[in-house]
This record gives structure tokens, sequence and C-alpha cells, in this order.
């Protein structure tokens, strides 16, 4: 298995990742997958590097992502569960159609589209993530014109294939995003 250190994971993401808030999102996502790697046994390095590299191809090739990454991560001999997490959180998009088979791939599923409502909200409510509230954050996601973009559904495929109920899952990231202040 051949894993790049987080520096060296930062200087991958700089290199394909020059907007700010993908960047962002990407340490959101590593975030709440770091969070949750203890609790189902991962490996807390794997789940962090998944996460904040699940789009590092997005910005470079949105109309066929994550296709590129896929043949990066093989090519530079990354573990098969992340390639298949990564592949698996572009469920229903550019003729993808893997589902989650994996706890990795699941969180992924479930952290990625939601870290953008949790940002949204607090673009709109300057509060720190570690102070929001988790009625106000579920309040959000079941308004379909709040962070519209955000694919809801997504959210719930993989909380259902995670094994954790939204509401908890909110209650989590609350958590786990309060050391991104």
């Amino acid at each position: 298995m051949s894993l790049p250190t987080k520096a060296e994971a930062q200087t991958l993401l700089e290199t394909h990742v020059r907007d700010a808030y993908q960047r962002h999102h990407a340490l959101m996502v590593a975030t709440a997958m770091e969070g949750y790697a203890p609790r189902f046994g991962g490996d807390p390095h794997l789940w962090y590097l998944t996460g904040y590299l699940h789009d590092v191809d997005f910005e470079e090739h949105p109309d066929t992502h994550p296709a590129e990454s896929l043949k990066w991560f093989a090519e530079w001999g990354y573990p098969a569960d992340l390639i298949h997490a990564v592949e698996a959180h572009a469920y229903g998009y550019h003729g993808y159609a893997t589902l989650p088979k994996t706890k990795l791939a699941a969180a992924l599923v479930a952290c990625d589209e939601i870290s953008g409502i949790f940002y949204a909200y607090r673009k709109m409510n300057p509060v720190r993530y570690g102070e929001m509230k988790a009625s106000s954050i579920k309040k959000k996601l079941k308004d379909p014109g709040f962070a519209a973009k955000i694919d809801r559904s997504t959210v719930a495929l993989g909380c259902e294939h995670l094994g954790v109920p939204i509401d908890e899952h909110v209650a989590n990231l609350i958590t786990f995003f309060a050391v991104l202040g």
C-alpha cells in the first residue's frame, strides 16, 4: 500500500486544485472522514487521505470526474479501498453506478455533499462549525432551496450504507468540524 503523507497530499491537492472553496471542501471532508475512522475500525490516515483527495481531478476534469483521479490513484499504488470509495462517491454522475461497499466508501458518500450544507450555513451565519446547532443544519438540509446544488439523496444513501441516522451524522459532523474553527 502506497499512501502519501499529509504534507505530500497537500502539495498534490494544491497542484491540481486552485479554488479556495474546493481546498476548504477537501479539508472538511478529510476531517469528517478522519473523525469517523475510529468508530469503524479504519486507519485514520487512509480515511483522511480518501476525503482529502476525493475531488483532486474535479477542477481540471469536471465533465469526467473522478475518472482521472481513479487512474492516478491506481498508477500511484493507492489502496483499492480508497479507489473504490472515490468511485462510489460519484454514484449517479457521469455514468458511475458503483454503490459504496465498504464503510470507507459509505463515509465518503455521507460526508461529501453535506459538507457543502455546513459551509453554506456558515457563510450565511458566521458561527464556528463546533457551535452550530444540529437542528439548524437539519432544517437547511430539508430545504431544497438552500444550497440547491447539494444532492441530499446522496447524503441519505451514504448514511444508509454507513448505518448512521442523519440526526446522528449531523451531530457527529459538528463535533468533527469543530477543529476547523
